[in-house]
């Protein structure tokens, strides 16, 4: 028997069958009637029976709401083409999958039935978020940028949310450098970046803004505490910041931009560290030896 047309029953479920791409077909009502091994498989079923007693609902992240919406969408054209649904396995595990499927009528017995195909894209979408995480994190020290900061800007100001902001810098920075190295400021850097982000939240954003300048961001009513936690960073309870940092806090006042309310952190920092430097008037810390200030 030759395989050569796609008109031929049996080349059809040859096709069908070795497809690496869920094939299937649905009743109206969410039914799964029939399906190929790779729509077994990312499923997660062993059997067509095992499959059987599964509805399209149960598998569709969203269930009967997100079912009622993918029929509309066919109802409205007779077809769909690369959908993409979130679709939750009978072990719990979820998959992104994008499907493409037509409405059609049978000719026996006139029900409604829906042909499909569905493509496993969920290392794709976890590739695509690895790519745009790093697009948005500072590749020295792991922290966000200022990429990050644009986009998150635009967010907090269409919800008018409140926030603080507590402009962190490296004393002497520069001195880290010509003494031991850029390799050792760059260690600077790190050290401070992992200080910054063990003695915050995991929902405030630690951001590199530049050269030795960090920022805390601090959003909703974690705000009001911006003063309490910029007190804390510079006398922190347990390890402290490995060489000396100097820092200034503002809190967003109504219509402000981020922009602003980082300027005047950054204007309160240079006051602060100008009159400690009168102060001490010292040279900054050796590195294996410095400590907050």
């Amino acid at each position: 028997m030759a395989f050569r047309h796609l008109d031929e029953p049996a080349t059809l479920r040859l096709l069908v069958r070795n497809l690496p791409v869920g094939v299937y077909v649905t009743s109206e009502s969410g039914e799964i009637l029939d399906a190929n091994p790779a729509f077994l498989a990312l499923v997660g079923v062993g059997t067509l029976e095992e499959l059987r007693r599964i509805s399209a609902e149960d598998l569709v992240v969203g269930g009967r709401a997100a079912r009622k919406r993918q029929r509309e969408l066919l109802d409205a054209t007779g077809h769909l083409s690369e959908h993409e649904l979130r679709m939750r396995r009978p072990d719990g595990a979820v998959r992104t999958v994008i499907d493409s499927c037509y409405r059609v009528r049978d000719p026996e017995g006139g029900e409604i039935l829906y042909h499909g195909v569905l493509v496993d894209i969920t290392e794709r979408k976890l590739f695509e978020q690895q790519l745009k995480e790093m697009t948005g994190r500072d590749a020295l020290t792991g922290c966000f940028n200022r990429r990050y900061l644009a986009e998150l800007e635009v967010r907090l100001i269409a919800e008018d949310a409140s926030w603080g902001a507590i402009v962190v810098d490296v004393d002497h920075f520069k001195s880290y450098n010509d003494e031991h190295g850029h390799q050792a400021g760059d260690e600077v850097l790190i050290s401070v970046a992992h200080f910054l982000l063990r003695e915050t939240r995991a929902q405030d954003a630690v951001v590199r803004l530049g050269g030795d300048e960090f920022l805390v961001l601090l959003v909703g009513d974690q705000a009001d505490s911006t003063a309490a936690i910029a007190a804390r960073l510079r006398e922190p309870e347990h390890v402290p910041s490995p060489v000396p940092i100097s820092l200034g806090y503002a809190v967003r006042r109504p219509g402000e931009t981020l922009e602003r309310t980082i300027q005047r952190a950054d204007k309160r920092l240079f006051e602060v560290r100008a009159r400690e430097r009168k102060e001490r008037r010292g040279p900054p810390l050796p590195l294996a030896t410095a400590q907050v200030r």
